[in-house]
């Protein structure tokens, strides 16, 4: 028999940690379940910078974005320690909508200035731009390490039960619930559990839940050292360039990743391989290395063009680079993904919590059945 309310969650990355935090402070039974320790690099959940920001063409993300920053300083305010650290934001590129950006961002209330290239040139030297770029000051980076250890502390401490190094190997539903099996044996029958396994999801709801197709890529991230230490930290950047040019970019600071002197992280969105959780070879694409190479000797002189480290992660994505965020019988579903989900990672929480104990729905677009024919998005938003 199920135990009344409780939950399991299976995955401890960013979105099962927050989603623990969230139901065990509303005194739901939990159980968390993640098949490495706590903190571990084989997901998408790890390194010291991600780009949180308020600055996308979508109304729903700019909305979501300013709930998710209201959650983060709860986070804080309960551990007292903040993972964000907040440089401000840039967008700019000939297929980045600096206009409708600047608009959604004025419409929500978002301080913000657009400025022409050479006015953003001289503010921060040892950049380049092309074209009007949005500069918007809430944004910057999360340190996902430690976001996912704080929130993962915070639900132990509401008392959630976290039980690493547990490789669940399948979920099976049942009249009272679902029965959670794991590779040392053990099995835990609870009322509901959600699957926020990243790659690793579909394996999982296998012949259980029809999911929206979801193509996991290895991807690739370099960190290139910075010429004048004397420079404050830039913000993040997202820059969309022409097809022709190459993949969109992102870059951001580095943090401890970035070693001691905060060396400049520099990804090229969507540029990596297909592949699965399982099979991912953790080798980073000469190809790849180049066009960041040459990135940074076209757009970023501030730059050594010389990378100091490499890293490779993965992205789970939809076709249309929304979210799969549903709820199918004592099953749900939890993949806030596409290469943009970890700046939500506490307001997921909630969503989660929502869905599990019958409370205001995710936005509709996040449901499996939106899915279906959904229109394929430029991937640009991270």
């Amino acid at each position: 028999m199920a135990e009344q309310d409780s939950v399991a969650i299976i995955g401890a990355g960013l979105m099962g940690a927050a989603s623990a935090w969230a139901l065990a402070r509303r005194g739901r039974p939990v159980t968390v379940f993640e098949q490495f320790p706590i903190g571990h690099k084989q997901g998408s959940s790890h390194g010291s910078a991600r780009i949180v920001r308020r600055g996308y063409s979508d109304t729903l993300y700019v909305e979501l974005t300013g709930r998710a920053f209201d959650l983060w300083d709860e986070l804080e305010a309960e551990s007292g320690t903040s993972p964000l650290r907040m440089l401000g934001g840039l967008d700019f590129g000939p297929t980045r909508d600096v206009p409708g950006v600047a608009r959604l961002l004025a419409e929500a209330g978002v301080e913000h200035e657009v400025l022409s290239a050479s006015e953003a040139a001289d503010r921060w030297p040892g950049m380049k731009f092309d074209g009007d770029v949005v500069y918007h000051r809430q944004a910057g980076t999360v340190d996902a390490d430690q976001a996912v250890h704080l929130l993962i502390d915070r639900a132990r401490a509401a008392g959630a039960t976290v039980r690493p190094e547990t490789r669940v190997t399948a979920v099976e539903p049942r009249g009272d619930g679902v029965t959670v099996r794991c590779a040392d044996g053990t099995e835990l029958t609870v009322s509901c559990a959600v699957v926020a396994a990243g790659g690793w999801a579909a394996g999982l709801l296998a012949g259980l839940v029809e999911l929206p197709p979801l193509t996991v890529t290895q991807e690739q991230v370099f960190h290139f050292p910075r010429r004048d230490l004397s420079v404050p930290a830039w913000p993040s950047v997202i820059h969309e360039r022409d097809a022709a040019e190459g993949h969109a970019v992102y870059h951001l600071a580095g943090g401890r990743d970035g070693g001691p002197n905060d060396d400049r992280k520099i990804g090229i969105h969507f540029a990596g391989t297909v592949t699965t959780a399982a099979d991912r070879d953790g080798r980073v694409s000469d190809a790849v290395r180049d066009e960041a190479v040459e990135y940074v000797r076209r757009w970023l002189p501030g730059l050594d063009p010389r990378p100091s480290s490499e890293a490779t992660c993965l992205y789970t994505s939809t076709a249309s680079q929304d979210f799969v965020l549903d709820r199918h019988g004592p099953l749900l579903i939890c993949s806030p993904c596409s290469g943009h989900g970890a700046k939500f990672a506490p307001l997921i929480g909630e969503f989660v919590a929502d869905l599990v104990t019958g409370g205001a729905p995710p936005p509709d677009r996040f449901r499996i059945a939106a899915h279906a024919g959904a229109p394929v998005g430029r991937p640009v938003s991270l």
